[in-house]
């Protein structure tokens, strides 16, 4: 079942600059294959339910397995019959807002 999630993995207790290990995890995400799109705050990633679970698994152990304390904070969409609602939700309100989004 396709499923859509927003999710934020995140180191604690490795002082204030987070950005090298937020990296290593997005390296986890990316070289899943699956389709993924990283934000400020989130990585929204995009696929059946259980290869989307397993990359969530996979990118928090790549801080966990290191003894890093880390916090994961994760929201779902899953909806039967659906692909592509990374793009498609977006192109959605593009559409209604007649293209005026930046």
């Amino acid at each position: 079942m396709n499923t859509l999630i927003a999710v934020s993995i995140a180191p604690f207790g490795v002082g204030d600059e987070l950005s090298a290990h937020v990296a290593e995890v997005i390296k986890t995400i990316e070289a899943s294959g699956l389709p993924s799109r990283t934000t400020s705050m989130f990585t929204e990633i995009e696929g059946e339910w259980d290869a989307v679970m397993q990359v969530v698994k996979d990118a928090t152990f790549v801080l966990a397995e290191k003894g890093i304390r880390t916090q994961v904070v994760m929201k779902a969409d899953v909806r039967k019959g659906y692909t592509n609602r990374m793009k498609g939700k977006l192109e959605k309100i593009d559409s209604i807002l007649g293209g005026k989004r930046g």
